[in-house]
C-alpha cells in the first residue's frame, strides 16, 4: 500500500516509492529504494524533501498516515475550489495564432543555440540581439497564450535546452500578464527567462546530456550554472536587475533548501519565485533520455503540493489559474469516452474548457474532430464533463495534433 509521511517520520527499513520533488532537486540515484541507514534519511530532509511516498508493502508502514489516494483527493478537492477563479480572455483564437506561433518558436530556440555558442566561445550577451525576440513572444502571448505555450511542449533531446529557455519566456510572460504586472516589468521578465540558463553553456555536454541520473559531483557541476549564468550576463552594460535576479535565482526555495545562495523566505524576489515555478513546471514536464515528463496536468498538482514548502502558495495557485488546471495540449478523457485536446480554457471555469475530441475509447476509433465547450449544456455543443486528464503514450497518440482544429 503506497502512503504519503512526513520525511520527519521515516525509519531505516522503510521503502521509498517516490520522494515527491523535481528530478533536479533529489541527490539520490534512484527514485526507489529501501532505507538502510540514517544517513539517508538526512540526506532526504537536507535536501528540502518534506514528504515522500512510501510503500508499505515492501518495508516499515506508518500507521495513522493518508494512502496516495487520500491525499490525492484532499488535493483534487482543493484544486476543484481553485478553479472557479475567472481566467484572462483571449484576443484571438487558437487557431488563428498557431502558424505564427510556430515560426516564433523556430526562430526563438535557434537565438538561444546561437546565444549558448556565444557565451560558450566567452563572448558577451547583446541585447539588441535577444529583445525583438522577447517581444515577439510577448505578442503572440498577448493574442493566445496557449498556441506558443503549447507548442513549446514539442521537445527533442537535441533542442531541449534551448526549447526550455523560450518556454520558461513564454510562460513567465504569460504569469506576468495574468497577474497583472506592467508592460516593462513582463519584457524584464521575459527576458530573464530566455537568459535564465545561460550558465549551462559552461555544463560540460557529457554531463548536460547524460543518459541517466547524475552522480553527486555531475549535480555539484550542474549547481553552479545560475552562477556562471549571472557572471556571463554581467558582461552586457544592457542587461537590467531583473534578468540578473532571475538568472542568479531561479533555483532557490522559500524554505532554504535551494541553490546557488540557499535563500529562504522573504529574501527571494518576487519574479525569481514564479521563474522558480515556471523552470519546474516546463522541466517535469519535458520528456528526456532519462526521465519521462508527466502530463501538464499532473505536474499542476505536483506544484501545488510543493507549494507548501518550496513556492510561495499564492503564486503557484496563480500560475494554475494562469496556465490553467487542464492547460491547452492536454489529452483528456470526456464522461462519454471520447478522448480530446484542450484548447481554450474558460474564463471563470478552469474545469470546463474547450476541447476537440477526435477518438473514442468505447469503440477504439478515430471519429470527426469536433470542438466540444464543456461549459455549455447538451445540444448546445456541450453536455459533457472531463474524468481525467490522460497519457498520449497509452492510446498512442499525439494530441498536439488535433490543436489546429480550433476554430
Amino acid at each position: 500500500m503506497l502512503k504519503k509521511v512526513d520525511s520527519s517520520q521515516l525509519k531505516v527499513g522503510m521503502y521509498i516509492h517516490d520522494l515527491s520533488c523535481d528530478w533536479m532537486t533529489h541527490p539520490f540515484v534512484r527514485n526507489r529504494f529501501l532505507i538502510t541507514k540514517d544517513e539517508e534519511i538526512r540526506k532526504i530532509i537536507g535536501a528540502g524533501i518534506h514528504d515522500v511516498t512510501i510503500d508499505a508493502s515492501r518495508g516499515l508502514d506508518v500507521q495513522d498516515a493518508p494512502t496516495v489516494a487520500e491525499a490525492r483527493a484532499q488535493t483534487e478537492k482543493e484544486i476543484v475550489e481553485l478553479a472557479a477563479k475567472p481566467a484572462a480572455p483571449l484576443r484571438v483564437p487558437l487557431g488563428e495564432e498557431l502558424k505564427r506561433a510556430a515560426v516564433i518558436r523556430h526562430q526563438a530556440s535557434g537565438l538561444v543555440r546561437t546565444v549558448m555558442q556565444d557565451a560558450r566561445l566567452g563572448k558577451a550577451v547583446h541585447v539588441e540581439q535577444v529583445s525583438p525576440m522577447v517581444e515577439n513572444i510577448t505578442a503572440s502571448i498577448l493574442r493566445n497564450p496557449g498556441a506558443l505555450t503549447g507548442l513549446l511542449r514539442i521537445k527533442t533531446a537535441d533542442d531541449y535546452t534551448f526549447l526550455h529557455s523560450v518556454s520558461v519566456c513564454a510562460l513567465l510572460v504569460a504569469f506576468c500578464r495574468s497577474r497583472g504586472l506592467d508592460a516593462d516589468t513582463t519584457y524584464q521578465a521575459g527576458l530573464g527567462g530566455l537568459l535564465h540558463d545561460t550558465g549551462k553553456a559552461l555544463v560540460p555536454d557529457k554531463v548536460l546530456n547524460k543518459p541517466g541520473p547524475l552522480t553527486d559531483e555531475e549535480f555539484a557541476i550542474i549547481k553552479k550554472h545560475p552562477k556562471d549564468g549571472y557572471d556571463i550576463l554581467l558582461k552586457t552594460p544592457e542587461i537590467g536587475p531583473v534578468p540578473l535576479d532571475i538568472t542568479l535565482h531561479h533555483h532557490e526555495r522559500r524554505d532554504g533548501s535551494g541553490y546557488p545562495n540557499k535563500l529562504g523566505e522573504g529574501k527571494i524576489s518576487e519574479l525569481a519565485q514564479m521563474a522558480a515555478i515556471v523552470d519546474v513546471y516546463d522541466a517535469i514536464t519535458a520528456d528526456r533520455c532519462y526521465h519521462k515528463g508527466m502530463s501538464a496536468a499532473e505536474a499542476l498538482r505536483k506544484i501545488y503540493e510543493w507549494s507548501k514548502f518550496h513556492f510561495n502558495p499564492q503564486y503557484a495557485q496563480e500560475f494554475m489559474r494562469c496556465v490553467g488546471i487542464y492547460p491547452v495540449g492536454t489529452l483528456v478523457l470526456l464522461e462519454s469516452g471520447r478522448l480530446g485536446v484542450v484548447v481554450e480554457p474558460h474564463e471563470t471555469n478552469l474545469l470546463s474548457p474547450k476541447v476537440n475530441v477526435f477518438f473514442h475509447t468505447k469503440k477504439n476509433i478515430y471519429i470527426k474532430p469536433e470542438t466540444v465547450d464543456l461549459s455549455k449544456a447538451l445540444g448546445f455543443g456541450g453536455g459533457d464533463k472531463i474524468v481525467r486528464h490522460e497519457s498520449p503514450s497509452k492510446w498512442n497518440v499525439d494530441p498536439l495534433k488535433f490543436m489546429a482544429l480550433a476554430v
